[in-house]
């Protein structure tokens, strides 16, 4: 597994790491046991980096990930979870010191730890990124010794533009893959100029880039593959990349034949994000051991050949870029 430094937070962490929305919620049925091995399955692969949110699960995820590493012991993985999406209605005004003060309390309290390594801000309003005063909160946060280090998870590209203004934020989370190639046209740039890193996820288009996902794929009720397909929920770019469905499977189809033999598609994609260096760590999630074992061998992939990279952006220019890229 090789390495790369995340941001200004100065840890050196694994270039592959867990996302645990999975283990936590919305993607049907994850019985607990199942995530557990998920995430033990990752951290033997040398995953050193974990992503979650309070409200995965309401604080399912983060609760099986405190197990889990309380069982194993020993060196612990940064762990970066999430605050704001519980507040309801989500607004803008709920985004107050206070209010996220009583959330990061609860994620101590579901993690087991007296600090957390990283706390984002989980996809607030645009206005948000406007409002200092919580910025300020967040700092005094780190005084307190409560958080290590915060940053935000964004929708926009625009909105991580805003975030690394300021100076305290340490990482930008953003959705970067084959379907979604606007990040690296400025944002990129500008995140390593500032010491900014990089947490890339919906690596894989909820599943898309996976190669396995056909039109007769059934998702169940509870699964946002299922009830979020035009933003019912939350941000449709969250689902599927945001690309309509027939589109991104044209796209698929397109993609197959540069994807070298014997090497799994998804893993294809996972290195296709690597080839970035403003990216500190990609975060895609698994169901089950095999799905995160998978994952994590995306790192040990040689670089993709300048024509494959070539024809890939052809795909994007022809069959999705239209879907996505002003939007995000």
């Amino acid at each position: 597994m090789k390495t790369r430094v995340l941001g200004k937070t100065g840890a050196t962490i694994s270039e592959i790491g867990f996302g645990a929305w999975q283990i936590g919620g919305s993607w049907g049925d994850v019985s607990e046991a199942d995530g557990k091995r998920a995430l033990n399955a990752a951290l033997d692969a040398g995953v050193t980096f974990v992503d979650t949110a309070d409200v995965y699960g309401d604080g399912r995820s983060e609760k099986i990930i405190a197990a889990v590493l309380k069982e194993r012991g020993g060196d612990k993985p940064f762990v970066a979870t999430k605050a704001g999406r519980r507040l309801s209605p989500h607004v803008t005004e709920g985004y107050t010191g206070q209010n996220i003060d009583a959330f990061i309390d609860r994620s101590l309290a579901n993690l087991g730890v007296e600090a957390l390594d990283l706390v984002q801000l989980h996809c607030p309003p645009t206005e948000v990124y406007y409002r200092p005063e919580l910025f300020g909160a967040l700092d005094r946060l780190v005084a307190k010794g409560k958080i290590r280090h915060y940053g935000v998870s964004v929708e926009k590209v625009e909105e991580a533009l805003k975030a690394i203004e300021y100076p305290g934020v340490a990482t930008v989370q953003i959705i970067y893959n084959i379907f979604r190639q606007r990040p690296h046209e400025l944002f990129f740039a500008e995140a390593q100029k500032k010491n900014v890193g990089v947490i890339v996820r919906v690596p894989l288009a909820s599943g898309l880039l996976s190669g396995k996902i056909n039109r007769e794929t059934a998702f169940a009720a509870d699964d946002h593959r299922n009830f979020n397909r035009h933003g019912e929920a939350f941000d449709v770019g969250e689902t599927f990349a945001g690309v309509p469905f027939d589109a991104a499977l044209e796209a698929v189809e397109q993609l197959r034949p540069l994807v070298p033999t014997g090497v799994p598609m998804a893993q294809f994609a996972l290195r296709w994000i690597l080839e970035q260096h403003a990216v500190s760590v990609v975060i895609p999630g698994a169901r089950n051991e095999a799905q995160a074992q998978s994952n994590a061998a995306a790192s040990a992939l040689g670089a993709i050949e300048r024509e494959t990279k070539a024809a890939i952006a052809k795909v994007y220019e022809r069959l999705v870029k239209v879907h996505v890229h002003h939007r995000w």
